[in-house]
């Protein structure tokens, strides 16, 4: 069977320009939260900030892996990370034991009130000289990006 020789101008494509923006981005909140004295991954802070949007009532470890798009065991391996740093605590849910409940301790609300100004200052920087409505622009081409994938893992 021949294949017919497919030439892809892969650097005017959107596809590494988002990898790259990505990377960069990666690199910049992890240099700010060493410069700010916080030893924690970008991980930590999405997951801190999903447990502070729902303080009080915990999450469910499932439902944090769905929220943070992790899977479960890699997330257990994060949790159990934050759990040594005192950033959070995990206690078995009363009515069904195979079920964690993750909450925010005292000491993971105050390092993510640290990590909200290093965020604060990621979105300054990132946002420098971009108008609102380019911003506006470029999330919904994002979003249009991330249906397109998602349709198309569904047709598959």
């Amino acid at each position: 069977m021949k294949t017919k020789d497919v030439h892809i101008d892969f650097e005017r494509s959107i596809a590494p320009w988002i990898g790259r923006t990505s990377k960069v981005v990666d690199y910049y909140l992890h240099d700010l939260l060493n410069q700010f004295g916080l030893d924690m991954s970008k991980e930590q802070v999405i997951t801190l900030k999903m447990l502070h949007d729902n303080d009080g009532d915990g999450l469910n470890q499932n439902d944090l892996a769905f929220l943070t798009s992790r899977d479960k065991s890699s997330l257990a391996r994060l949790l159990s990370k934050m759990e040594k740093k005192k950033y959070i605590l995990r206690k078995q849910h009363l009515e069904d034991k195979r079920v964690n409940q993750v909450f925010l301790t005292d000491e993971g609300r105050s390092v993510y009130k640290q990590a909200k100004v290093v965020l604060k200052q990621l979105i300054c920087s990132m946002e420098k000289d971009i108008s609102q409505t380019e911003k506006k622009q470029l999330v919904n081409i994002l979003k249009k990006v991330q249906f397109n994938l998602m349709q198309e893992k569904v047709g598959l």
